[in-house]
């Protein structure tokens, strides 16, 4: 039977009622958690590990790197097929892309949590775990970088975000879909997506800054940002890469600054592209040396740029880490 390690970090998944206050708080262990999982030992034999009980808008870069070392000790091991991750779904798509771009095997990590508390009815965690674990044991998942699994179906981590804010399908995949479902235990794949290359980080000390792009922006915030240090600018834009007029002075004081920009959209769904000439259109962005973020979300492009810059101070190694095989 394969073995399949369970990493326990907080999250809605591990809280219950508070009835003092009236409000979820962390309250399970992973054991604990894994005693409502019912059948799961016909399936797998399961080692679990808890890293943390934090929610999720507490997760940092650097415990993300914690996490991940932790996670890649796990999956070198011989005897363990895959690793599954719970996590508080507010920041679980940043995490989940962050261990995409840095761990190296060809095991399945999965990564899953909860959209109600123990507390409620129609409690979606010992689900989605089940379907995780069914995930972490499939030879079908090898080579498929890291996984996130909600409600049912499979997405890449290099594609997910979090839609809606209390649903059980909270999670989608905009342009494409998910890559896949657990139906009856079994897992089913309909299309590939593709693994990145790992990128080895060995610490994060150097921040990047997400600006979102709007009506009458100008470049305050990118002098502020510029002054205070940060390495990495991602900007939100407007459309297909497009800033107001008032903001491209600001965008060349950081590229003179040796300070890289990235360009995404705001809109949910399309990629950027250099399709507009005017002042602060797309071409002029790409001209001055902007890079382009093809279809990442703003969270998930300052989640490359920030492993991007811990990563090499090279302009162009930054470049190619965003634009290489779009």
């Amino acid at each position: 039977m394969k073995k399949v390690a369970i990493v326990f970090n907080g999250g809605t998944i591990s809280m219950k009622v508070d009835e003092r206050i009236k409000a979820a708080v962390p309250s399970l262990n992973g054991e604990e958690i894994m005693a409502m999982v019912t059948g799961i030992e016909k399936y797998a034999e399961i080692e679990t590990y808890n890293f943390s009980s934090l929610p999720s808008p507490y997760m940092t870069p650097n415990l993300m790197l914690d996490l991940s070392r932790m996670i890649q000790k796990l999956i070198e091991r011989e005897d363990i097929c895959g690793v599954v991750v719970t996590h508080g779904t507010d920041t679980l798509e940043e995490t989940a892309y962050f261990l995409d771009l840095v761990l190296k095997s060809n095991k399945p990590v999965v990564v899953t949590g909860a959209m109600r508390s123990s507390s409620e009815l129609g409690y979606d965690g010992p689900f989605n775990l089940a379907s995780s674990i069914c995930t972490a044991i499939s030879e079908e998942s090898r080579e498929r970088g890291v996984l996130v699994c909600f409600n049912g179906e499979l997405h890449s981590a290099s594609e997910v975000t979090k839609k809606n804010s209390m649903a059980l399908n909270a999670f989608s995949t905009p342009n494409f879909g998910p890559i896949g479902i657990v139906d009856n235990n079994r897992v089913i794949f309909y299309r590939n997506n593709p693994k990145v290359k790992s990128i080895q980080v060995e610490k994060i000390n150097k921040d990047v800054a997400l600006i979102k792009c709007v009506a009458g922006s100008d470049s305050r915030f990118l002098d502020f940002i510029i002054e205070s240090d940060f390495k990495g600018i991602v900007i939100e834009a407007l459309g297909r890469g497009n800033v107001p007029y008032n903001m491209v002075d600001g965008i060349k004081r950081a590229i003179k600054n040796n300070i890289p920009v990235v360009i995404v959209s705001r809109c949910l769904e399309g990629r950027v592209f250099e399709s507009y000439g005017y002042e602060g259109g797309g071409k002029e962005l790409k001209e001055l040396g902007c890079i382009f973020g093809d279809v990442l979300t703003g969270q998930k492009a300052r989640i490359k740029l920030l492993v991007a810059v811990n990563y090499t101070e090279s302009i162009n190694e930054i470049k190619d880490i965003f634009e290489i095989g779009l």
